[in-house]
């Protein structure tokens, strides 16, 4: 049954991704923020919705540590899997899929959105590591305040270079898919629909995770840190697989990125500004291994001008230095 309960939460929760995210495009249209990148913008908050409520609906709701651990380990596993699976697979999926009939020797990115998303990443998500180190109250909130004032500001810079590269096609809303023009009280209907089953499927799923510990005599926040962004974001980055077949490699690396930068700025604020914010050992080496992961593809990207796909799929193999820990120590959190 714990079992069942977990696909269940994880497959109301996709689904109301799907149709939030869907509620949000023709939002943007409805209010004239489709154009540029504000559309883009709103879509990428939308599907990092998933991720983001896990962890909420944990700390707020939930009890006990087992309630921490599971919203700090859905906060760090969404960056970490980003810069280690995701992007392994778009580097594997480079080397597969030639390009106007000619395999990669490299990404063909532009260096500038690659370069701002990775510098933007690896600074704030080492602060929001560094702020387990830092005296709880005050000095924390600060800390959180300014992660979010950077999202701000990197959207804000995004919007201004004009970057983001929106799909033209608008699909149907879903709750009027005949309807060429639905009304915004129709829009935001769905919207608040999909939000619900949000929050209800995030619920299920900590339920699910909790119980899920204690059968297996896993620590809960090994467990949300490697099953809540697998299941609840890699669907999503598969898009990128898509794209690079397609000799779109900025886009597919730029969804990457930037989801990265999310998650490593407003997600953490919440989960310093609302928990202890006490990182295990295992939690800090997952956060490390992303900095290193992203930090090592920054640097040849400075260093080269360029990003070779077997760059990526070397940090993607970072993940399994991971699974070793959690291996040697046992899963332990402390």
């Amino acid at each position: 049954m714990v079992y069942i309960l977990l696909l269940v939460s994880l497959a109301i929760i996709l689904f109301s991704a799907e149709v939030f995210t869907n509620g949000i495009e023709w939002l943007g249209k409805k209010l004239n923020l489709s154009e540029g990148c504000v559309g883009s913008l709103l879509a990428a908050v939308g599907t990092a919705l998933p991720e983001t409520m896990i962890p909420v609906i944990a700390i707020l709701f939930g009890t006990g540590a087992e309630a921490s651990h599971i919203g700090i380990g859905a906060i760090l596993g969404a960056p970490f899997m980003l810069s280690t699976i995701a992007m392994g697979l778009a580097g594997f999926a480079a080397i597969c899929f030639k390009c106007q009939g000619k395999k990669r020797t490299h990404m063909m990115i532009n260096e500038g959105i690659m370069r701002r998303d990775l510098s933007f990443f690896l600074i704030v998500y080492a602060v929001a590591l560094a702020a387990a180190f830092l005296p709880g109250g005050f000095i924390r909130i600060i800390v959180a305040l300014g992660l979010v004032g950077a999202y701000v500001y990197y959207a804000m810079e995004t919007l201004k270079a004009g970057e983001c590269q929106a799909d033209a096609d608008l699909h149907p809303l879903i709750i009027a898919k005949k309807n060429p023009n639905p009304s915004l009280s129709l829009v935001l209907l769905q919207i608040g629909l999909a939000l619900g089953g949000i929050v209800y499927g995030a619920h299920l799923f900590v339920d699910g995770i909790t119980h899920l510990a204690v059968v297996l005599g896993i620590p809960a926040f090994v467990l949300s840190l490697i099953i809540a962004p697998i299941a609840t974001e890699l669907p999503e980055k598969f898009n990128s697989i898509i794209w690079i077949r397609q000799g779109k490699d900025t886009l597919a690396l730029g969804n990457i990125t930037g989801a990265m930068v999310f998650q490593s700025s407003i997600v953490p604020a919440l989960g310093i500004a609302l928990t202890p914010w006490k990182l295990s050992f295992l939690a800090l080496t997952s956060g490390v291994l992303a900095l290193t992961a992203a930090g090592i593809v920054y640097y040849l990207l400075r260093s080269q001008g360029k990003i070779k796909p077997t760059t990526l799929v070397t940090v993607g193999s970072l993940y399994l230095v991971f699974i070793a820990a959690v291996i040697y120590t046992g899963g332990g959190t402390h």
